[in-house]
């Protein structure tokens, strides 16, 4: 290499060799004080592309286990609700049983009777009046079957989300909870806005024909009591039976003319009158037999003010607790469930936790040997670089 003094070559080669280190210092320094291997889409662009997917999926999993923890509590809200309702059911049972032997009067049933009472409607206003968050768990809002993402205000089963995707099989399940009120569990109760009564299965299967003799044109979704009515004479007698696809109800229309009513299906258990002759039924019309089981061929689980009907409330109330219990079972379940969910999204977060950390993290042992080898070169650069700018002096000398 020639003696120049235009250009100094080593110089330049010792000033990128500095460049390189001193960027390579600037790297390790960079990732020890960050404690991240990849800190931008240059350190490696395909590795942060998957370590973002990675985050995304930690955080939507730890939000799942929160959703989770969230619907545990929903449930055991529920369940305490149920057993308050428990005790209440036990006591009618008591009352009942109390009722149902000879040894009281007429007075003294009905004055059993009257707690008897207070403890339906107890019932009911516990189902009506148990939230979670703003959620009614127990007044039918979640007994429907199908979802519509609003169970504040349908009638549809709540979908508790915990995955990181929207697939049926892995990632949420439902939570269906059966209507609680006295009504649902068999006692009947008022109902229907335009002044209907919801009356239970086994309380219309005890009407007879006599009760209901003068209303023609009346349209009842159940079986029995249909049968029992095509029976009599008159009016009744010309009704013919359909299945109105529509209403998802039988249809039954007075053959003389009349105009068609339907008996709408509550949760398989309660019917609700909707009208007759342009009129609703309402307690008015159907008499005291209906309402309080005064007619001894009319009898109500709704009332133990007679014998008879103390007797008949036993089944009654053995059947709602068995119900009551059903749902309990079915929400106890769902909270095993839960909790074993929440355990393997625990373990799905950590171990993906783990994996984003392979690729995320820097390993700092190894990084501290880069550092200090780039810190050495460096400095190495530096004392080169300061002498490759004095060698041009040299040819002064030969000029002297």
């Amino acid at each position: 290499m020639s003696l120049v003094i235009n250009h100094n070559l080593m110089a330049q080669n010792a000033t990128r060799n500095l460049s390189t280190a001193y960027g390579n210092l600037a790297t390790s320094t960079r990732r020890l004080s960050s404690g991240l291997r990849i800190s931008t889409a240059a350190d490696d662009a395909a590795g942060l592309a998957v370590r973002e997917l990675m985050r995304a999926d930690i955080a939507a999993l730890n939000q799942g286990v929160r959703n989770a923890n969230d619907a545990i509590s929903l449930i055991q809200t529920a369940d305490g609700a149920l057993g308050v309702i428990d005790e209440k059911l036990i006591r009618m049972k008591e009352l009942a049983e109390q009722a149902a032997t000879g040894t009281y009067t007429s007075d003294q049933r009905i004055i059993i009777d009257s707690e008897y009472q207070a403890m339906a409607s107890e019932i009911t206003r516990i189902a009506n009046a148990t939230d979670f968050n703003g959620i009614y768990l127990l007044n039918g809002n979640l007994s429907g079957s199908t979802h519509d993402g609003s169970a504040m205000a349908s009638t549809g089963k709540l979908k508790v989300h915990f995955g990181t995707a929207n697939d049926s099989a892995e990632d949420y399940y439902y939570i269906q909870i059966g209507c609680c009120t006295a009504s649902a569990l068999g006692f009947g109760g008022t109902g229907g806005s335009s002044g209907g009564r919801t009356f239970s299965q086994t309380r219309m299967d005890q009407i007879v024909a006599a009760d209901v003799a003068s209303y023609s044109g009346i349209y009842i979704g159940d079986t029995t009591l249909a049968a029992a009515l095509a029976s009599m004479t008159g009016e009744p007698a010309h009704w013919s039976t359909d299945f109105d696809s529509s209403q998802q109800v039988p249809r039954y229309t007075d053959m003389g003319g009349g105009d068609i009513y339907y008996a709408h299906d509550n949760s398989g258990v309660v019917w609700r009158f909707v009208g007759q002759m342009g009129a609703y039924l309402s307690e008015t019309n159907l008499g005291s037999a209906l309402t309080n089981g005064g007619s001894s061929s009319a009898s109500s689980a709704s009332s133990i003010s007679t014998q008879a009907l103390a007797q008949q409330a036993l089944i009654t109330v053995k059947n709602a607790i068995i119900s009551k219990d059903k749902i309990r079972a079915n929400l106890g379940a769902m909270q095993n469930r839960l909790e074993n969910t929440i355990t393997n999204l625990e373990i799905q977060a950590e171990n993906l936790q783990a994996a984003e950390s392979q690729i995320s993290d820097v390993d700092v042992a190894t990084e501290m040997t880069e550092f200090v080898r780039q810190q050495i070169l460096t400095q190495a650069a530096v004392a080169m670089l300061s002498q490759a700018n004095s060698l041009p002096r040299m040819a002064l000398q030969l000029m002297g």
